[in-house]
């Protein structure tokens, strides 16, 4: 239903995310590409530590506030996971701002890791409504954090043991909005293939009428310990070539970034309000 597609992601180990953007065309699209290009940067390394990550995200919101000047306004959700190393042992390092997930699929189990920051999920741990209740609430879509809309960022982490057959789903709201927990887990479980399990997930919730754009990313143990052979993955620029582009290409299942002139750059954007609701 949307005409414009705010969000973007990146699946290159040893980091997989997905962000979705607020603030309307050429602001939360821009938002969310800022987010893409900084965590890029991690691309092709063996592991990333805390320290790489939260460096993506201030240099994410340090662009983000540059851009959005003029009464300009514009962010980004960011969720995520990198492949690190803790005491020798290999771990996943999942982190979050906004109300994109991270769910950890392992032992027949789906268990939703990141912790939303919305009104409605501070509602919820204060007993004030029911689970159940949220879908509906009026201020379902207001964030309580973002990256972009205040000063330093405050992204959530959780260090998990990587299991050798777990699995992840990292996804924008545009999804779970449409599949429950049960619908989710059922395509995890039965579908082997980690991009044939995103592009189901996505589908069904294109099926289900997608009020929202629709971002899923699926990480086997296998994809996140550097084998990629027949493994679709976002491919992004680096150095010198990572700048303003369009992320609309597709060759080959792989969405790659293309250089768009100088002169193109951002036009204005028809903004939100503060909480930025979507």
């Amino acid at each position: 239903m949307r005409e414009v597609n705010e969000d973007a992601l990146l699946a290159y180990p040893p980091v997989f995310l997905v962000a979705d953007g607020m603030g309307g065309h050429d602001a939360g699209d821009l938002a969310s590409r800022i987010a893409v290009e900084e965590f890029a940067q991690l691309a092709g390394q063996p592991s990333a530590t805390a320290d790489d990550v939260h460096a993506c995200f201030s240099r994410t919101a340090s662009r983000i506030r540059g851009e959005f000047t003029g009464g300009r306004q514009g962010g980004t959700t960011v969720a995520g996971v990198a492949v690190t190393v803790h005491e020798g042992g290999a771990y996943w390092l999942v982190f979050n701002v906004g109300d994109s997930r991270v769910y950890r699929w392992a032992d027949d189990t789906l268990e939703q890791v990141s912790v939303d920051h919305s009104v409605v999920q501070e509602l919820i741990d204060l007993g004030r409504i029911e689970v159940a209740d949220a879908a509906s609430h009026p201020e379902r879509h207001v964030l309580t954090r973002a990256l972009g809309t205040s000063g330093e960022p405050e992204p959530d982490y959780w260090l998990l043991p990587a299991g050798p057959r777990d699995r992840l789903l990292i996804c924008t709201d545009g999804l779970t909005r449409e599949l429950g927990p049960a619908e989710l887990a059922a395509v995890l479980r039965s579908v082997p293939d980690a991009q044939e399990a995103a592009a189901t997930l996505v589908g069904r919730a294109l099926e289900h009428g997608a009020r929202d754009n629709v971002s899923a990313v699926v990480v086997d143990v296998a994809t996140a310990s550097g084998q990629l052979d027949d493994v679709h993955i976002t491919v992004p620029r680096m150095g010198a070539e990572l700048g303003v582009h369009q992320w609309d290409e597709m060759l080959h299942g792989a969405t790659v970034p293309r250089i768009r002139p100088a002169a193109g750059s951002v036009a204005a954007t028809d903004p939100a309000k503060q909480e930025f609701p979507r």
